[in-house]
């Protein structure tokens, strides 16, 4: 796990080039302390800050030498080692124990399909020094970051916004239309758009090659949608399931470190905890969990001790951060989140983070990507509706609505909401609900920001869970795991998102994964039934990531907020905007969040650009 930075420049002496380079890199030392280093050659600079996971030895430094490669690599191979052994029977010799010179022979015996060999997350670039030719790939999930600038025939990169920011070439520009959709929809990237209009992301699962003074960006890797759906029985899809994530959690558990998990007390995060306790049972592990007690607070510990009480490896630490510790902690939080913060739930997870780092743990298991694509979100049963009614099935959306309404406990109210919902859903693609979306705020901007995304398939439920993995929730998500973890100079790993078990779980019907009862995650539930607590097993809630936040924290240790200079919103109608403030001071808390994000871009306007 590292930050990395580089470029190819035609104009700078190679002297100039190394000093820019270890400048970019110094914005981002918190991401790899341990070690930091800097090779120029001819047109190219790369740089890398190290924090030591796998082969501890400075021999695993980078850039790292492989014949004629030199590789920078941000990120895990978790499988490694069977990579490693398929290469060594083709005739590769290794002289270190760790994943980037397996990388490195990979693409020498593979070229850019290497990255399709392996399983886990990275940024990386490799310069072919005898080609002349820069290689460089993100993984299938975007789970780690990758930003780079082209101008004039120039490129750079870099792990974060930060380094980017120090180039000659960064004009500070912001693109509206992003900061748009992240005040409105609350996504930190929209495709390969970020908050600067100069500043793009590489989309995952896409490779970018520089060669002859040219870019080209391709895709290898997708879900495919239209293949036909398992044909195997109920039990037999269980079984498949619990076995794809039991390898997933023993590979994301390599380390030659200590490792650590996020445990909220939800499903996934006790899903987690539960498969590794059950792999490693002799294998002491530290638990980390955030709660909140008071007005508009949500406590999990009981859930936590469920778990912890099965499994007696499971070593718990508890924190709850004090209005004095949100104070003094937001502009650090900001500051290394790169992008406005987006919910106050971000906070919690950087002090998750902090606590992790204080008990002496350098890796982390944490369960994001599950809700994205079996379901799990309850904006899900929309589309599952909106299935049932395109297809004629009646009985099947009366029988999920009545159970939907019973499980969550709703009224009257909701009921008439749900079904108006699920007709937008039903007169409306992907794309128009997103639109539509949009709009609802759209009298605060003075130009309109739009939202295009490729329909994949015609049932809509998976069409809206490839996009919540691919490009909406999960990339936000990912985005706040990275720079919190990363802050701490923690490596976070997500089980989860691992390939083999994203295409499984969409090669199964909706019933799989939402049954006819309203139980979202059905298959993860069922499949985990004999290693999950109980109470972890019959939970019917949904809370997420619950903070106190956007009430509790704005009218009290975060109340400077909202102090707004409101010139620095001058692509919005400030009018409009300060009547939507002054409203909030006075009690009206109906817009919260969305009260939270305004006053989040403009400190981020005001500290940051």
């Amino acid at each position: 796990m590292c930050g990395i930075a580089g470029f190819i420049n035609h104009s700078l002496s190679e002297e100039n080039k190394k000093a820019l380079n270890y400048k970019m890199l110094g914005t981002i030392i918190h991401r790899g302390p341990e070690n930091s280093n800097v090779w120029t050659e001819g047109i190219v600079s790369l740089g890398q800050n190290r924090l030591k996971i796998i082969d501890l030895s400075d021999a695993a430094n980078q850039p790292f030498d492989y014949m004629d490669l030199v590789i920078i690599f941000n990120g895990e191979v978790y499988n490694y080692i069977e990579v490693r052994e398929e290469l060594r029977k083709l005739g590769y010799q290794f002289r270190t124990n760790g994943d980037t010179e397996v990388i490195g022979a990979a693409y020498k015996e593979w070229g850019d399909a290497c990255v399709t060999h392996l399983i886990g997350m990275w940024g990386l670039a490799i310069w072919d020094t005898t080609k002349k030719r820069l290689f460089c790939s993100r993984d299938r999930f975007g789970i780690k970051p990758f930003y780079y600038i082209s101008q004039g025939g120039d490129l750079y990169f870099a792990s974060e916004y930060k380094p980017l920011k120090e180039l000659p070439v960064f004009d500070g520009q912001l693109n509206v239309e992003q900061v748009q959709r992240g005040i409105t929809m609350s996504w930190a990237v929209y495709r390969d758009q970020t908050y600067y209009s100069c500043i793009s992301a590489l989309m995952p699962a896409h490779n970018l090659v520089y060669e002859n003074d040219r870019i080209t960006i391709s895709r290898y890797w997708d879900v495919d949608l239209t293949a036909p759906k398992s044909t195997l029985s109920r039990k037999d899809k269980e079984a498949r399931f619990y076995e794809l994530f039991e390898e997933s959690v023993k590979l994301h558990s390599r380390s030659d470190v200590r490792n650590g998990t996020c445990l909220s007390g939800g499903l996934d995060s006790s899903a987690i905890s539960s498969v590794y306790s059950t792999l490693f049972p002799e294998s002491m592990m530290k638990s980390f969990s955030i709660y909140y007690e008071g007005t508009g607070a949500v406590d999990e510990r009981p859930f936590v001790k469920e778990v912890v009480n099965k499994y007696p490896n499971i070593e718990p630490y508890y924190f709850t951060p004090t209005d004095q510790d949100i104070a003094d902690s937001f502009h650090k939080v900001a500051f290394h989140a790169d992008v406005p913060l987006l919910g106050s739930s971000y906070l919690s997870q950087y002090f998750l983070m902090k606590l992790a780092k204080s008990e002496g743990v350098t890796v982390v298991l944490d369960g994001q990507g599950s809700d994205e694509y079996l379901g799990g979100y309850l904006h899900s049963f929309y589309r599952l509706l909106a299935q049932d009614v395109a297809s004629l099935h009646w009985g099947d959306y009366v029988r999920t609505f009545t159970s939907h309404l019973s499980r969550e406990h709703y009224g009257f109210g909701k009921a008439i909401d749900i079904k108006m919902k699920t007709l937008a859903s039903v007169l409306y693609d992907e794309n128009g609900i997103y639109n539509l979306e949009l709009s609802r705020k759209k009298d605060f901007f003075k130009n309109t920001a739009t939202v295009s995304f490729e329909k994949k398939t015609d049932d809509r439920v998976d069409n809206f869970l490839y996009h919540l993995l691919l490009n909406t929730t999960l990339q936000t998500l990912l985005h706040f795991e990275d720079r919190n973890s990363m802050a701490f100079s923690l490596e976070s790993r997500v089980p989860f998102l691992n390939h083999k078990l994203v295409e499984f779980a969409f090669s199964l019907r909706n019933e799989d994964k939402i049954s006819n009862k309203a139980e979202t995650k059905f298959i993860l539930r069922e499949s985990l039934k004999k290693v999950l607590p109980q109470a972890i097993y019959e939970r019917k809630d949904k809370k997420g990531f619950v903070t106190p936040g956007e009430i509790r924290w704005l009218n009290g240790p975060l109340k400077f907020l909202l102090d707004v200079d409101y010139s620095r919103l001058h692509f919005m109608d400030q009018d409009r905007v300060k009547g939507l403030i002054e409203n909030y001071k006075k009690g009206d808390t109906s817009n919260a969040a969305f009260v939270w994000r305004i006053l989040c871009l403009h400190y981020w306007l005001k500290e940051f650009n």
